[in-house]
């Protein structure tokens, strides 16, 4: 025969296990939604079910003789040796992009060809490579 105090235990502990489980579970559903993928060009290229409405990384480096500035808006385009991608970003680009340098956009594909930043991100010494482009680059030469 269970006392009064082991089943009170019991029960709290019942109900602790239990929030605990829908605690995790909201955090774990939240975290998801919130994760941005890193893709290459050629990633974008093969990728069959393409969803164009989550927003994404998109790196590579900026192929050379590609930036035009018109107005506000810049146009380039990424490449990962194999297969580019054109960009569009209206915005102030940090003071490292430039061209033949490693960059990371931020934002959502219009389709398989062109991509919509919302962040450029190149906050780095010009040294520093992503480690998904360093293996790229080594895979090129």
């Amino acid at each position: 025969m269970l006392t009064k105090k082991v089943k009170k235990r019991a029960s709290f502990l019942s109900a602790l296990l239990c929030l605990s489980v829908i605690a995790i579970f909201i955090i774990l559903k939240s975290l998801s939604s919130n994760i941005l993928y890193f893709k290459s060009p050629t990633d974008i290229k093969n990728v069959q079910d393409l969803n164009l409405s989550k927003k994404i990384r998109v790196g590579g480096m900026v192929k050379k003789n590609s930036i035009t500035v018109k107005n506000e808006e810049i146009i380039f385009i990424i490449t990962d040796f194999k297969n580019d991608l054109k960009v569009s970003y209206s915005g102030t680009v940090p003071n490292l992009f430039s061209e033949e340098k490693g960059v990371v956009a931020e934002g959502k594909l219009q389709d398989k060809k062109f991509f919509i930043a919302d962040r450029i991100l190149a906050k780095h010494d010009e040294n520093y490579m992503p480690p998904e482009l360093k293996d790229i680059m080594k895979n090129v030469k």
